[in-house]
């Protein structure tokens, strides 16, 4: 297996990493996987020795995030995104390397309010077929989902304040309406709904922890470009109990889920909210 720094492998020891990690992800056997493999490139070319190789045999055999945070970060890229079909066999890979559907679903929420509910709907649905194809039900069967809790204001207020104070690591204000009233006053409307929706809603419920909304979060904005909310984020994510180590690989996993790009991006983004952390610890 590659440390991603020190380690030289030649062709064969990368395809048998690309075998183990095809065997966890969709439960078959050693043989099973190289038929698989074998498939890819006959299909796809140059294209299936790289999803093969570099993807999985570089990419997903690297031991700086479990498999199953790996799961996470592709699937809320997929869905964030749109990549339809993609997202479908992710849904089954994230199943078998430990997530939960309620987890699963989860996701979906932080997409609607990082990526835009219309990418969310369409991934819903696409969620579900993958489930069908699990459950051998027909197509186009609907699973029945639980509601949200149905919050006056007063409980979204408290709810939020106490989130962003995870997030800051205290330096929110404690106060819910001091805390609104300081993100109405940089953000106006939107900080409203920011704080009650995504904080006061999202952010509080209890079927994903914060640590991983926060790896989605941090992987929806790297492969959406999105620099300026890195610079909220990654601290948030190491106060939520990420480390650096693993917040850096969301950014590894971005250059073949997102793009390169992408990933540059991310990275940049990502060093520079460490070295503002360390600037401020050093005074």
């Amino acid at each position: 297996m590659s440390d991603g720094v020190s380690s030289t492998r030649n062709w064969q020891e990368r395809r048998a990493d690309a075998r183990e990690v095809l065997s966890t992800m969709i439960g078959v056997d050693d043989s099973t996987a190289e038929k698989i493999a074998n498939g890819m490139e006959r299909r796809l070319g140059a294209l299936g020795t790289f999803a093969s190789s570099a993807v999985m045999g570089d990419l997903w055999a690297r031991p700086q995030l479990s498999r199953r945070d790996r799961s996470l970060i592709v699937v809320s890229v997929l869905m964030a995104h749109a990549r339809d079909e993609e997202l479908e066999l992710h849904v089954a890979n994230a199943l078998n390397h430990g997530m939960s559907r309620i987890e699963i679903d989860e996701l979906l929420l932080h997409v609607a309010a990082y990526a835009g509910f219309p990418a969310a709907m369409n991934s819903v649905r696409h969620v579900d077929n993958a489930y069908n194809k699990i459950d051998g039900n027909p197509a186009g069967t609907r699973r029945e989902r639980e509601a949200a809790e149905h919050l006056d204001d007063a409980t979204r207020d408290e709810r939020a304040a106490d989130v962003r104070r995870t997030l800051t690591a205290g330096r929110a204000a404690a106060d819910p309406a001091t805390d609104m009233a300081n993100m109405v006053g940089l953000l106006g409307d939107v900080g409203v709904l920011a704080f009650r929706f995504a904080f006061g809603e999202i952010w509080s419920r209890p079927q994903l922890s914060r640590r991983d909304r926060s790896l989605c979060v941090i992987a929806i904005l790297a492969a959406l470009g999105q620099a300026h909310e890195l610079g909220v984020h990654v601290p948030g994510g190491l106060n939520h109990g990420l480390s650096r180590t693993e917040i850096e690989e969301v950014m590894v996993q971005m250059c073949v889920y997102a793009g390169f790009p992408r990933a540059v991006d991310g990275m940049l983004a990502t060093r520079a909210a460490f070295a503002k952390i360390d600037a401020r610890a050093a005074r």
